[in-house]
């Protein structure tokens, strides 16, 4: 083969510009640290790298995703340790509250004590998270979720809650819907509610009462009706005989029965009654056991049957037979207020059932009872449970304890404010819970995040970052090589004939 000198020349100068070439992208990849400078020294590598980088990003934004989670959710949950912490308070002055020295003058004092923690309260449901964004409002985080209005305090947020993606699987809610802290708080015992009348005039108190039966309840309203010993005459009672009216004389005897007194005239100027239960329609007994029929009647003695004592005075019945009289048990009725349907005593039993302080009322699945002695009129109501604010349950603390009620009122006022109270804190550490298993889920991914970014980046490094030992090892060698190259041209080119002639 023939080799002319501009092939030498050509050849001998395209090998130095390659090894100039590696040798100017060793020196780079040395003075970058970066193995990979363009797509094409591996195009796999970088394709892989880009795709790792961009995960690496990924989880960084998740990261200041939980980041600001973790400061929402801290600041919500700080918020309501305060909000327990006051209530707990609350709870303790109405204790203090049922103390039987206290004046009128001291619960007021309590009261106004108890409206400063109620606008307390206010402010702290307003809480922010310290740019303006409220915490307990929903998607309405510009929107005052809690106002005080002439009907009491209203919610103006709304039931949404923000959501963040603190992983590349998992969207948290980072905000809570206020409603459902403060507003949506069942009262009673979560199922039904028991409430004394106002109007109550005994000693009565009701408890908050217990399921016996869940699939006997019926979701209906009832209310306990009690009515005294009483007494009346007849409509179309020709005489004017008048009744008194009965009173206990043996409370273990009562039946809680309906009775009718009958009288007759007997041959000649005698008077003759007859006491017939009209709940079981058998005539009465006396007090030895026999049939109280046919008795000499006396104007103004004393009729003694079922643990009642009355009397008839003057005549009961001239000229004609027939004169009645109706005699009514103490005792009390349960009617369902939803059907109009009496429940107690069962039908087809008639009368009422007689109290006893603290016995059981049960009823379609519900067992309350009432301490102490309810008079004739006292009622009282057992209806559905219904949400109830908790602002509205200091509300009525307040309104019960500036009014001049004392007794038996006050006391089932506030023993129904301290049953709110148990649940309002109740409502707000399950909300609290949930806060708290929220932050421990970010620990967990933030603890998992982190490994993650390690990894990441130790297989960006693999992928580009270059490996000195070698990097520097080829560059030495690549300059060898082109230094030796350089010095062999020299001598090459140097060569020419004309030296030999």
């Amino acid at each position: 083969m023939r080799i002319s000198s501009n092939m030498l020349f050509d050849s001998n100068v395209a090998a130095m510009n390659q090894q100039q070439a590696r040798l100017l992208q060793t020196q780079q990849q040395v003075s970058t640290g970066r193995k990979i400078l363009t797509a094409s020294d591996d195009p796999v590598a970088a394709a892989r790298a880009l795709e790792v980088a961009q995960s690496d990003a990924m989880n960084t934004q998740y990261a200041a995703n939980r980041g600001a989670a973790r400061h929402t959710l801290s600041l919500a949950e700080s918020t309501l340790q305060s909000v327990t912490l006051l209530l707990q308070d609350v709870k303790t002055a109405t204790v203090n509250a049922g103390n039987a020295t206290l004046n009128s003058s001291d619960r007021r004092t309590m009261a106004t004590e108890l409206s400063g923690r109620l606008q307390e309260l206010m402010g702290l449901a307003n809480s922010t998270d310290g740019v303006g964004n409220y915490l307990f409002a929903g998607f309405q985080s510009k929107t005052t979720p809690f106002v005080n209005t002439s009907a009491g305090a209203a919610y103006f947020g709304d039931d949404g809650q923000r959501n963040v993606q603190v992983s590349a699987t998992r969207q948290m809610p980072s905000s809570s819907n206020g409603a459902d802290i403060f507003m949506r708080i069942k009262d009673g015992n979560g199922t039904f509610a028991t409430q004394a009348a106002a109007g109550n005039t005994g000693t009565g108190i009701i408890s908050q009462g217990s399921i016996t039966n869940q699939a006997a309840l019926t979701g209906h309203s009832y209310t306990v009706a009690y009515a005294g010993p009483s007494a009346s005459a007849a409509v179309g009672n020709a005489g004017d005989g008048v009744i008194s009216t009965p009173t206990v004389v043996n409370k273990a005897a009562l039946t809680g029965n309906d009775y009718s007194i009958a009288f007759t005239v007997a041959a000649g100027p005698a008077t003759t009654y007859a006491v017939t239960n009209t709940t079981t329609g058998a005539l009465v007994k006396n007090a030895t056991g026999a049939d109280m029929t046919g008795l000499n009647y006396v104007s103004g003695q004393n009729i003694s049957f079922g643990g009642l004592q009355f009397n008839i005075k003057d005549t009961p019945l001239p000229p004609a037979n027939g004169d009645t009289f109706t005699v009514l048990s103490p005792g009390y009725t349960v009617t369902d207020t939803t059907t109009a349907a009496v429940v107690l005593p069962v039908p087809p039993a008639t009368g009422r059932v007689v109290h006893a302080s603290g016995q059981a009322i049960s009823f379609d699945g519900i067992q309350v009872d009432i301490q102490g002695e309810p008079v004739a009129g006292d009622t009282f109501a057992v209806s559905p449970s219904t949400n109830e604010s908790v602002f509205k349950t200091l509300a009525d603390l307040i309104t019960a304890l500036n009014a001049p009620a004392v007794g038996v009122n006050l006391t089932n006022s506030l023993n129904r404010g301290l049953k709110h109270l148990d649940n309002a804190l109740d409502n707000i550490l399950t909300a609290r819970s949930s806060l708290g298993l929220r932050l421990n889920e970010i620990d967990a991914l933030q603890t998992a995040g982190e490994d993650l970014g390690l990894q990441f980046k130790q297989t960006l490094s693999e992928l580009q970052d270059v490996d000195y030992n070698q990097a520097i090892s080829d560059l030495v060698r690549q300059q060898t090589n082109l230094q030796a190259a350089q010095q062999t041209f020299s001598k090459v080119a140097g060569l020419s004939l004309f030296d030999y002639i």
